[in-house]
């Protein structure tokens, strides 16, 4: 970590639909005297501007110019601050540039990034130089997949306090979800499906649920990728459109603990959509619509996404069930207060950045997943300020 710069924390893409959010969240709730100094950085000075006026934001919330297309105005930007909250993707086609920067100037990164084979791309060209600079670079600070992960973390750590041993078996399923897709997350949605049609190589790591841990090979995990019934819970599932890029998350984590959930962990994500023939039925139905949005990105732009209504009306409910060899279960339970992907990973993301840099400043450099950094802080600060709440169920 950087000694001193000018800002704690430069929200890059402020002017997107996301780094809006985020802006917006700082500007609410850490402004004033001892408040973390943040700037907004994009493009446009004009329309940073227009975005900080239209969030309320201090009027001298300091504007930077930066551009993906110009590494020399990133680098200006990185030289500045002691981290960088990235909301500007897809980040296979805008992130390498700054991610390879922050790596080797010890600077730390956070973004929201669902996007597994260009992330095992950044781990395998930089994770030397963040070692050797002090950054900590941490993808998928947001619902992909900080819930998922710590929702893991908090159900091995409920199972060795109730049953004395951590599990090998978890399963997450989707109780209930109140969302709409942003333009940003159909982009990279499309983005990927083309880098893969270019390259029939990427579509082994897409498949791979260890692609995030280099050197690393589990156990066989189960594909979750068509409706199936859930003996344990006695409904129906359909497949998790976020499981791609969750269960890789969450299998990195335990690499990055030293494997306390062990190495013959298995994990998989499906969505509950309820009992007997109607619940098959919602299934299926479930997996036609969501092929359909994801292969179309709904017409959406990005700058698009969910309305301010929507994002304060959304909400997701996600149940872990962690099972014993012997086949006691643990149940716990991680639901969030806003839409999850935009009202949520808003805050989220902020709060991981002041988390690192507040509560847990001694975290090594390396390229991590938030959850595995920082751990019960992180959980600690997403309740206490986030919305999220980690509740024992059983």
């Amino acid at each position: 970590m950087k000694s001193s710069s000018k800002f704690d924390i430069v929200v890059y893409g402020a002017t997107g639909f996301t780094g809006q959010l985020v802006a917006e969240y700082l500007a609410a709730h850490y402004t004033g005297e001892g408040a973390p100094k943040w700037a907004m950085a994009g493009r446009s000075l004009a329309k940073l501007a227009s975005v900080r006026d239209a969030i309320g934001a201090p009027a001298d919330t300091f504007l930077l110019v930066a551009d993906a297309g110009d590494p020399a105005s990133l680098q200006a930007m990185v030289d500045q601050t002691k981290s960088v909250i990235a909301t500007v993707g897809p980040y296979q086609l805008y992130g390498s540039e700054l991610v390879a920067i922050c790596a080797t100037t010890g600077t730390d990164y956070f973004d929201l990034c669902g996007e597994p084979v260009w992330m095992r791309q950044m781990i395998d060209a930089h994770e030397a130089a963040a070692k050797a600079s002090g950054a900590r670079i941490m993808f998928s600070c947001g619902f992909d997949s900080l819930p998922f992960e710590l929702g893991v973390f908090f159900c091995e750590e409920t199972a060795r306090k109730v049953l004395g041993a951590p599990v090998s078996r978890v399963k997450t399923r989707i109780r209930g979800m109140s969302t709409t897709i942003s333009g940003g997350t159909a982009a990279s949605f499309k983005a990927t499906f083309a880098a893969a049609a270019k390259d029939l190589s990427l579509v082994a790591q897409l498949q791979n649920p260890f692609v995030l841990t280099p050197g690393f090979e589990g156990p066989k995990q189960p594909r979750a990728n068509k409706p199936a019934l859930d003996e344990d819970l006695g409904q129906w599932t359909a497949p998790f459109v976020m499981a791609t890029i969750n269960t890789r998350n969450v299998h990195r984590s335990n690499m990055l603990m030293n494997f306390p959930y062990g190495k013959d962990f298995v994990y998989d994500e499906m969505v509950l959509t309820g009992s007997g023939e109607q619940g098959e039925a919602n299934a299926k139905r479930l997996v036609a619509a969501v092929n359909a949005e994801r292969m179309s990105g709904g017409g959406l732009k990005p700058g698009d996404g969910p309305s301010k209504e929507e994002r304060e009306n959304g909400f997701y409910d996600l149940l872990f069930v962690g099972i014993a060899t012997d086949g006691k279960q643990i149940r716990v339970a991680v639901k969030g207060d806003r839409d999850p992907g935009y009202g949520s990973t808003s805050k989220m993301m902020s709060e991981c950045a002041i988390c690192l840099l507040r509560d847990t400043p001694d975290v090594p450099a390396g390229i991590w997943t938030p959850g595995a950094a920082m751990r019960e802080p992180l959980i600690k600060r997403l309740v206490d300020r986030a919305g999220l709440t980690f509740a024992v169920e059983q």
